[in-house]
């Protein structure tokens, strides 16, 4: 497939507006080769309104002349949405966003021939900083595969990866973003609560974050490393790590993203009917 690649979102909700407008912002893409469709006015409307696409009620119309269908839909129904597009889709390649819902699922409906990639995408792609895994089946190409790389590598770290590790990989970049959401907003409150401004707390606060995700990428060492580095004897960063580890943090967040990888395990014998 050249540059002109033409890609039909199924689906036109989160985390399809966060896939489409990344690849805008990239410039792999432009807003005429992008297309979408939905059943909620709403959702049409606030997608042509970040990529001005194409949006359809109407399934069929939106992959009618598509290369690339992405299909962006909530695990329980995409059998159903799979089943309507069957006909549609015969060769093109189809790349499934779907949490839970395995290529093999995909393949009983489409045929085992199809060319499907599975893609564990997060909203960071929206600003090209997206932590993406894929994993083919079916007929996928080489070609097939490179473009899923050009694609996904242009909003952020794409991996291939084996399927068998998708529900680890939902949990862990799926759902870390919001884990990290909440962990910033308890360091704002604290700053509010230690005598900051709401605004200059949230200011150093995403700095900081900033800052120490830098400090790992480009030393190469590991957190418990970097910490040391900033925990003096007896000093202030100790205290408040020693409060950490008596409140079990580090456990709650391993206990957390090993129940979010349960849940995407568990999505799977619903996602393999329609319904």
């Amino acid at each position: 497939m050249g540059d002109d690649v033409r890609l039909a979102f199924i689906g036109a909700g989160q985390m399809a507006r966060a896939l489409a407008e990344g690849l805008l912002k990239a410039g792999v893409v432009t807003c005429s080769q992008i297309s979408a469709s939905d059943p909620d006015p709403e959702a049409r409307a606030q997608f042509a309104r970040v990529t001005k696409g194409s949006v359809y009620a109407n399934n069929m119309s939106a992959v009618k002349g598509a290369d690339v269908v992405v299909a962006a839909v909530k695990p329980r129904l995409l059998p159903g949405v799979l089943q309507e597009l069957a006909s549609a889709v015969g060769n093109k390649l189809v790349i499934s966003l779907a949490a839970g819902v395995t290529t093999e699922a995909i393949l009983a409906i489409l045929g085992p021939a199809a060319r499907v990639v599975r893609v564990m995408p997060n909203t960071a792609v929206r600003v090209l900083q997206g932590a993406c895994a894929f994993a083919p089946a079916g007929g996928t190409t080489p070609e097939d595969l490179a473009l899923v790389r050009r694609l996904l590598g242009a909003v952020g770290l794409c991996v291939q990866a084996e399927e068998a590790l998708f529900d680890a990989i939902t949990a862990l970049s799926g759902s870390g973003p919001a884990l990290v959401y909440v962990i910033i907003e308890a360091l704002i409150d604290a700053g509010v609560l230690v005598g900051l401004s709401r605004g200059l707390a949230r200011q150093l606060v995403l700095q900081t974050v900033k800052g120490a995700v830098e400090m790992l990428s480009l030393t190469g060492l590991h957190p418990a490393e970097l910490a040391g580095q900033v925990s003096s004897p007896g000093g202030t960063t100790i205290a408040a790590l020693k409060i950490l580890e008596e409140r079990a943090v580090r456990g709650g967040v391993m206990a957390a993203v090993e129940r979010a990888a349960r849940r995407a395990a568990e999505l799977r014998p619903s996602a393999t009917s329609p319904g």
